[in-house]
């Protein structure tokens, strides 16, 4: 069994540094460690009062027992530095995702609690799902989202729980498209939207492939002001009509979501593609800033865990 000492006191250190940092962000979810130390291969987020551990595949070989007892004294190990219950902590191997893998359960039964980002509330499950239902490296983008949203026509593609959503009719954006594959989360997404007192028929919930409903929106010449798109790294999910690769795929979604811009309206486009590139084409059409170094939160040691990019017309 490895010495854990050095993992715990790495854990106390960042503990200490971000408490009082996340107090004053109005936040009770964050980043607590990740792969601090490469003998502990772990990204650890703090969810209210508890834990989410997510181990990161190594390729590393261990026998399923050993890795049992490993992965009961790390949750036993952090939960003691952090004085919180282990049997709330989660704890999942996090390998890459593709197709409809996203949507698909863990096995595991956990329970829906609600926490706070930024005076809004959000339902999560930290076992159900191999995501917990908030991606917290975009914390400051929908905080950007909330400041722009005012009277504006937001539209939320690959929407997932649609914390975008939220964040953009608490900013008074008077209507909302969330556009998702997933009956499961448009309901997530619903369901947060009436934990913030902000459900009405102008936020509308669409369960439609993004490539196909992208196309058809600019054939019948929809219009939005304010734009988040998201996609996965690669789907070939079954109730898609085509494979997504947002490394190939990339141009033509930057390319119909402008055509559904409003002549001053934004798009934020992100992704989490290690490795990805802007095809510079897209710079000779349109206004493009590169947001990632400052959209990425201080909680965040991996400062490329996404990319993020503000595009308006010229």
């Amino acid at each position: 069994m490895r010495d854990f000492t050095p993992f715990k006191n790495r854990l106390l250190k960042n503990a200490r540094h971000l408490k009082k940092w996340a107090k004053r962000q109005q936040i009770e979810c964050y980043r607590l460690y990740d792969r601090d130390l490469p003998e502990f291969p772990l990204a650890i987020d703090l969810y209210g009062d508890r834990l989410h551990v997510a181990e990161y595949d190594t390729g590393w070989q261990i026998e399923e027992a050993e890795h049992a007892l490993w992965v009961q004294a790390v949750l036993i190990a952090a939960c003691e530095v952090l004085q919180l219950d282990p049997a709330l902590a989660a704890f999942k191997t996090r390998r890459r995702q593709k197709g409809s893998d996203q949507y698909e359960k863990t096995g595991q039964l956990g329970e829906n609690f609600v926490v706070q980002e930024g005076g809004l509330k959000f339902w999560v499950n930290l076992d159900n799902y191999l995501d917990t239902g908030l991606f917290l490296d975009h914390r400051p983008t929908r905080a950007q989202v909330r400041n722009e949203a005012a009277g504006k026509r937001f539209l939320n593609l690959f929407a997932y729980t649609g914390s975008f959503t939220v964040y953009a009719a608490a900013g008074g954006a008077v209507e909302t498209t969330t556009v998702d594959l997933s009956n499961t989360y448009l309901d997530w997404a619903h369901r947060n939207l009436i934990l913030n007192q902000l459900d009405g028929p102008q936020h509308e919930r669409v369960r439609a492939d993004v490539l196909q409903w992208l196309t058809d929106a600019v054939e019948i010449g929809q219009k939005f002001d304010l734009i988040v798109m998201d996609p996965p790294s690669f789907s070939n999910s079954k109730k898609m009509l085509e494979i997504l690769d947002v490394q190939r795929d990339h141009v033509r979604l930057v390319e119909q979501a402008m055509q559904l811009l409003s002549p001053t309206g934004t798009l934020y486009f992100s992704n989490n593609l290690r490795g990805f590139q802007l095809d510079p084409t897209l710079a000779e059409r349109f206004n493009i800033r590169d947001l990632s170094a400052q959209s990425v939160p201080e909680d965040f040691r991996n400062r490329k865990i996404h990319q993020c990019f503000r595009i308006q017309g010229k």
